[in-house]
């Protein structure tokens, strides 16, 4: 009984998936998996990191167990690249992650007294003070307070994230009123620079466009709103609902090339007061 219970333990299970993956870029494993590098694996885990996303939104757990596999087979590709250069094994980096965890709880690990009561917003503050102090000391790898903020984030995902990491050593609105006030000052110069014109790429109506987007993800942050997953979420009502206008036209044997604005607007509020 306890054979069975250890070979089907989560470390087992992990283990044999390291196995696998060796044994694919072994000599005589698979070409293909024996070709990829870091670079080369890129779109696949940003793939990878989608379908979980996809999977999370569609609430299928089924769905959601296959794609978790299918990104946890990424690291652990990403892993064996780097055990072969010399660099770090797989188990390293599940300890790096273990270690950053419990240093970054100690309201769970190293509880002190008025731990018990702490609150999810208090413990948000905690982490981000705790990695802006962290990057600060880390003499190997010094780094700015922003330097860490991945380039390749989806732009609105990596303001919410710049804008994270600048709060957490002071630089931030006090209140999301002040945030508002913000994005109405954005909107008024968007304004002047449409009524004047300056319209287009690498215009000044760009760079103001720039600056409201910037302070709209600021407040989403103020309000617990995590933006990308916010924007993806009304991307897909707005599809829904013009997909359901099309549909009406095309029942009454018409195209929505064929009709007018405000045909297509009356659709639009009946379809959105159905559903």
């Amino acid at each position: 009984m306890a054979e069975t219970a250890e070979r089907n333990s989560a470390g087992a299970r992990f283990d044999r998936l390291v196995e696998i993956m060796r044994a694919l870029r072994a000599p005589g494993g698979c070409p293909w998996d024996r070709e990829q590098t870091h670079a080369s694996l890129r779109p696949f885990v940003l793939e990878e990191t989608y379908e979980v996303l996809e999977a999370i939104e569609g609430g299928s757990a089924d769905s959601l167990r296959e794609e978790i596999g299918d990104y946890l087979y990424e690291a652990v590709f990403l892993a064996q690249i780097s055990e072969e250069a010399g660099d770090f094994s797989i188990g390293e980096a599940v300890d790096s992650i273990c270690d950053k965890l419990v240093r970054r709880h100690p309201h769970v690990f190293a509880r002190q007294q008025g731990d018990a009561d702490i609150t999810t917003a208090q413990v948000r503050e905690r982490w981000e003070t705790m990695k802006a102090r962290e990057r600060g000391t880390d003499a190997a790898r010094p780094k700015t307070t922003l330097s860490g903020v991945p380039k390749t984030l989806p732009s609105l995902l990596r303001a919410y994230e710049i804008s994270a990491r600048a709060a957490a050593v002071g630089f931030d609105w006090a209140r999301a009123a002040d945030v508002l006030n913000k994005i109405e000052e954005e909107v008024a110069e968007v304004r002047r620079e449409v009524e004047s014109g300056a319209t287009g790429h690498l215009s000044r109506a760009e760079e103001e466009m720039g600056d409201l987007l910037f302070a709209i993800a600021n407040l989403s942050r103020k309000l617990g709103i995590e933006p990308e997953s916010a924007l993806r979420r009304a991307n897909e009502k707005f599809t829904r609902r013009f997909d359901a206008v099309e549909a009406a036209f095309a029942d009454r044997g018409r195209s929505v090339h064929d009709a007018t604005l405000q045909e297509m607007e009356e659709e639009w509020q009946r379809v959105k007061e159905a559903s």
